[in-house]
This record gives C-alpha cells, sequence and structure tokens, in this order.
C-alpha cells in the first residue's frame, strides 16, 4: 500500500514510518516539523524509494489537497496532534488548532479525493487516538471500547473532539475509516518531555527525577514498536468502522517506572550512588488522572494481536537506546520546554 502517514517524523509516527517500510508498503510522510518532531527520526529509511517527505501543516488544508492530488495514497494514517499534555494545560489554543482544526481539515482533504477518486472500497483513514479521552479510572476496571468518553486536560479533550468527529465522517459521509486509542508509549526516539525519557537523561545528567505527587497514577505502558505493529494490524485487517483499543498490558506507578529505570541504569550504568537516590516528588499537575487500564480484548481476539515485550524488557531496550544515541537527544535539549517544569497553571 502507499500510506499517507501525518507526523510521521515525531516519536510514534516515525516509528509506524519505519515498521512500514520494512513490511514493504510505501510511505508519504507528512509532518510539519514542530519543536517534537525530528526528521532525523526517519533517517534510516529516508533514501528508500519508498519513502517520500513533504513537510506540510495539518493546518493548510490547501497544502493537503495538493500532497492528496501529487501522491495519491491508498491509505491515511493520522498521528499528527499536539501529544504533551502540560503544554496543553499552559496553552490550550495549539491543541484546539492542530488536533480538531487539522484533523478535519485532514478529512476533507481525504473525502474529496475519495470522492475524486469512484470511492474506492480499498481506501481507509486511520486515526490514532489515545485512552486519555475516556478519563480517569479507580483503582479497578479497564477502558473498553465503549466506556464514555470524559476527558480531563485540555490535551483529552481536543483528542476526544478529534475521534467525534472522524467517527461523524463515517456515519454521515461514509468515509471509510478506522480508529484506534492506545495507552501510554515509551521507546527510542522519544521527545525528551515525557516521563521515560526525562527520567532516564536527568539521571545521567545527574538532576532530580521529577515525580509528580506522591507517584500513585498507574498507566498501561506500551512499546512504541509494538504500537506501530499494532497500528499497522489494525489498517490492514481492521473492520470498517471499528475501533480498536491497544494496551502494553503492563499496569505500574509512575514510581514504579522510575525506579525500574533507575535500576537498570545502576546496572547498564553505574554512577557514585544509586540513582533512585535523586527521585524528588514536586507538586502534582491539575486535573491529573489517577489510572488508565486498557482491556484489549477485541484487538487480540478479532485480529489476533498482542504486545511482543514485557515491560522490563521494553524498559532495558529503551534505555539501551538512549545510552547509544547521545547525540540525538544532545541536539533536541535546547528545544522549547526540554528540561522545564510546564503545566503548572491553575
Amino acid at each position: 500500500m502507499k500510506i499517507l502517514v501525518t507526523g510521521g517524523a515525531g516519536f510514534i509516527g516515525s516509528a509506524v514510518v519505519r515498521h512500514a517500510i520494512a513490511k514493504g508498503h510505501s510511505i508519504v510522510n507528512l509532518d510539519s516539523l514542530t519543536y517534537a518532531a525530528c526528521i532525523d527520526n526517519v533517517a534510516s529509511i529516508s533514501g528508500s524509494p519508498n519513502y517520500a517527505f513533504e513537510q506540510v501543516d495539518i493546518r493548510d488544508r490547501p497544502a493537503l489537497d495538493a500532497v492528496f492530488s501529487t501522491h495519491a495514497p491508498d491509505v491515511v494514517m493520522h498521528l499528527a496532534a499536539e501529544s504533551h499534555v502540560d503544554r496543553s494545560i499552559d496553552g490550550p489554543g495549539a491543541f484546539i488548532e492542530t488536533n480538531i482544526t487539522g484533523t478535519y481539515n485532514m478529512l476533507e482533504a481525504a473525502r474529496a479525493f475519495w470522492a475524486a477518486n469512484a470511492r474506492p472500497d480499498s481506501f481507509r483513514f486511520h486515526h490514532i487516538s489515545t485512552d486519555e479521552v475516556y478519563g480517569s479510572l479507580g483503582e479497578t476496571g479497564q477502558f473498553t471500547e465503549s466506556t464514555p468518553y470524559a476527558p480531563n486536560s485540555p490535551y483529552s479533550a481536543s483528542k476526544a473532539a478529534s475521534d467525534h468527529l472522524v467517527r461523524a465522517w463515517y456515519e454521515t459521509y461514509n468515509l471509510p475509516i478506522v480508529m484506534t486509542n492506545c495507552s501510554n508509549n515509551y521507546g527510542p526516539f522519544h521527545f525528551p518531555e515525557k516521563l521515560v525519557p526525562v527520567i532516564i537523561l536527568n539521571a545521567l545528567a545527574g538532576k532530580p527525577l521529577p515525580i509528580y505527587g506522591n507517584g500513585a497514577n498507574v498507566r498501561d505502558w506500551l512499546y512504541v514498536e509494538d504500537h506501530a505493529d499494532a497500528l499497522l494490524t489494525v489498517l490492514e485487517n481492521g473492520a470498517l468502522g471499528r475501533t480498536y483499543n491497544i494496551g502494553g498490558e503492563n499496569e505500574a506507578t509512575n514510581l514504579d517506572i522510575v525506579k525500574m529505570i533507575c535500576a537498570i541504569l545502576d546496572k547498564k550504568h553505574p554512577g557514585t550512588a544509586p540513582y533512585a537516590e535523586q527521585i524528588t516528588f514536586v507538586a502534582d499537575r491539575p486535573g491529573h488522572d489517577l489510572r488508565y487500564a486498557i482491556d484489549p480484548s477485541r484487538i487480540r481476539d478479532e485480529l489476533g494481536w498482542r504486545p511482543s515485550v514485557t515491560l522490563q524488557q521494553g524498559l532495558e531496550k529503551t534505555v539501551d537506546w538512549y545510552l547509544a544515541n547521545e547525540p540525538w537527544w544532545r541536539a533536541l535539549q535546547s528545544r522549547d520546554g526540554v528540561g522545564k517544569r510546564l503545566g503548572k497553571t491553575v
């Protein structure tokens, strides 16, 4: 297939691009290269004859139309989004413009292209979203595809709105869509503003390892390369109009994650003292969801997909990658917001 991937220079998007090229697909990578994107994320496949790059903003509808006309993709994988909860607290406007208006533009550009090409049955618009649209769980229970939406941050609210737009374009215009909602991703090429890369890099720098509140917030952790494989599985085999929740089957508290990373670093890159001594608890962010957990029964039972790595294995792979790729993350240290506490606005 020729796949148009939006946000393909970002963390998850670049994993999708690399995985899809490895599986023999052709890729058109559409990315505006905002602060969290890095073209080096796809350097390993940039010379492939099956790869093309378009620096385009999804808020620019005429530019999107031009990309569809030029490349005539078979399917779309829409990952481009503002995604950092802390940044959404400080500046929600960018999340509204990109995640809602940008998704609207993508849907309309895709619909126009699909209609102009006799509405092929094989066309798909795959919208990639997050489990955060479902809100927060208590100590028990899991999110299913029928869990009511209850977003608690500007980020999750903007993603919930984009999900609703995609479903509406399916119901109203018959645009062929599939949707996925994933749990917390981690792994190589993760921009250093999220928990896992922040902890790894702060530990190596001898800086405090900041944990919100008491560290009891629980997430289901999904290795990014497993996620990329799941997304291609849904694109290729998912039922039209269907939503699939993708989880790593790895629940852990934030404090557990930090302690696991510290123990891995103690073994692989020992310092003068145990890294856990750098752990610092900081004031919680507003609207911080207590717990997310995914019920992955649908994607497992219908499509036969399960994650391939355990949390311990995935974190060790991730630490190994950051230790081996210092030039990549060093180049990002001066970007806006890296290494700073965001999301304190109340």
